[in-house]
């Protein structure tokens, strides 16, 4: 009787573990800022568009939206430069003003 409950204490005990297991399967347990902010894991930057001259890009971990494009008459596949960038901590409210805007002449 006693090795019976004993079987079933031990299968019972594997379940919960089993479950324990499937439950925290993504759960990210590191000690850091970047777990506090959701994006542990995650990729450092995500490409938003690219059409060969112009690439608009994000950095997950500051919330910037960067966006860089090639000069008025250059080819395709020249150097992409920083036009302006966006906290995108300002989604939400009525407006929302970009920062470091470089404006070609």
């Amino acid at each position: 009787m006693k090795t019976k409950w004993l079987g079933g204490v031990v299968v019972a005990l594997l379940i919960l573990a089993l479950g324990a297991m499937l439950a925290s399967r993504g759960v990210s347990v590191r000690g850091d800022d970047q777990a506090a902010k959701g994006t542990a894991g995650g990729p450092h930057y995500t490409v938003v568009e690219t059409e060969g001259h112009n690439l608009i890009v994000t950095d997950n971990r500051t919330d910037t939206l960067y966006f860089y494009t090639i000069d008025k008459d250059a080819k395709i596949g020249s150097d992409l430069k920083l036009r302006g960038q966006l906290d995108l901590k300002q989604v939400g409210k009525e407006v929302i003003k970009p920062e470091n805007v470089h404006l070609q002449k």
